[in-house]
């Protein structure tokens, strides 16, 4: 037996063993009378004046609190806590519709997460960026707390110039994600308001949504291997610092040995930000990540796959001293400015508002960040 099957036995145990365990669990709660109420939580979703995607997930309501800056640590770990230890609700139907047209039925998988797709009958009209959806929770429980909840949806119209696609860590906000110590420290021991983005991101990301124009209404995506676990902070981060709120896509955090040992930040991302240029297919888009990871590749690779939608890549430097990673991008952004691509390896955001406003991307007026 060779590693990789002996991993995969290891892991498929685990998920026994962790579902035997939710089941005992939530008999135990039932029996005691102390189960949670029922949370759904629908994420920002996105689409096109005809047809919509909302995805969103059915969960007990943890009580997670929202925290003043200077809260404590423990405070904060006991959030972060009731973040993971989440208790799904697999098998619920949801009634989902928007405006006047007529509603969709889906249900939650194993990990209570529900996806959506909208067509719809009469397109969308109007200057408004967002669009209001209503979800129904189609169960009957004294625990229900409300069955309707309200879930957005950005759509995107004629008027878009362009779209952008950005990573969070360490592009958005500072997490140390090359450094392991230090991004537990930031991203767990932290909560929504000890977070900063970077000097100059919250300008720069409003003026790339404006366009040149000053009203495009550009769509913005998030793309993280962060945890969906995290969603709440993540919304509230940019919210509490002016970011452009976005259609946000995490990672689904199973608890496996294959998981934690070959789990793919390529793949993931990937995952999810192919659909959005297949959904856009008339779309460009600007795509930004850091120099920490693995955005400058799995960006490379997309501009052999959409040579047609990718205008630039935007990478924050995150590593100023790894000679052989600044190599490295140097030849990739050679090949690629040889195929029209702009790319541009920026240590302050200024820099990458002064190229986009020379390439008529955002209004000159905004280049002071």
């Amino acid at each position: 037996m060779n590693m990789t099957d002996w991993v995969e036995q290891i892991s498929e145990g685990m998920d026994a063993v962790h579902a035997q365990w939710d089941t005992f669990k939530s008999h135990v709660k039932k029996t005691l009378g102390i189960q949670d109420p029922i949370l759904v939580m629908p994420y920002l979703g996105y689409g096109t004046p005809h047809k919509l995607h909302l995805k969103g997930r059915v969960l007990e309501d943890e009580g997670i609190k929202l925290q003043e800056e200077h809260a404590p640590v423990w405070e904060n770990l006991v959030n972060m806590y009731r973040r993971f230890e989440t208790d799904e609700l697999p098998a619920v139907p949801l009634r989902i519709w928007i405006e006047d047209q007529s509603p969709i039925t889906v249900m939650t998988d194993d990990e209570g997460f529900f996806d959506a797709e909208i067509a719809l009958v009469q397109p969308l009209t109007g200057d408004r960026l967002w669009h209001p959806i209503q979800v129904e929770l189609l169960l009957e429980e004294e625990r229900v707390v409300s069955h309707f909840s309200q879930a957005e949806a950005i759509v995107v119209t004629a008027q878009a110039e362009f779209g952008v696609i950005s990573d969070i860590d360490d592009t958005i906000v500072h997490t140390a994600a090359t450094d392991l110590l230090k991004m537990i420290t930031i991203a767990y021991l932290g909560n929504e308001r000890t977070r900063r983005p970077f000097d100059g991101v919250a300008a720069f990301y409003q003026a790339l949504q404006q366009g040149r124009s000053g009203q495009a209404g550009n769509p913005i995506f998030y793309v993280s291997s962060s945890a969906w676990n995290m969603y709440d902070l993540f919304i509230k981060f940019l919210e509490f610092n002016d970011v452009p709120k976005g259609p946000i896509f995490l990672r689904d955090i199973e608890l496996s040995l294959a998981n934690l040992l070959y789990f793919d930040h390529e793949a993931h991302k990937r995952e999810y930000i192919k659909p959005i240029l297949e959904r856009f297919p008339h779309l460009p888009f600007l795509l930004i990540g850091d120099t920490g990871q693995q955005d400058a590749e799995i960006y490379y690779q997309l501009v052999q796959e959409y040579p047609e939608q990718i205008k630039a890549i935007y990478l924050r430097n995150v590593t100023p001293h790894n000679r052989d990673r600044l190599h490295q991008l140097t030849v990739m952004g050679e090949v690629l400015k040889e195929r029209g691509v702009e790319f541009l390896v920026f240590d302050d955001t200024a820099e990458a508002a002064e190229h986009a406003a020379r390439h008529d991307w955002m209004l000159p007026s905004l280049v002071e960040v």
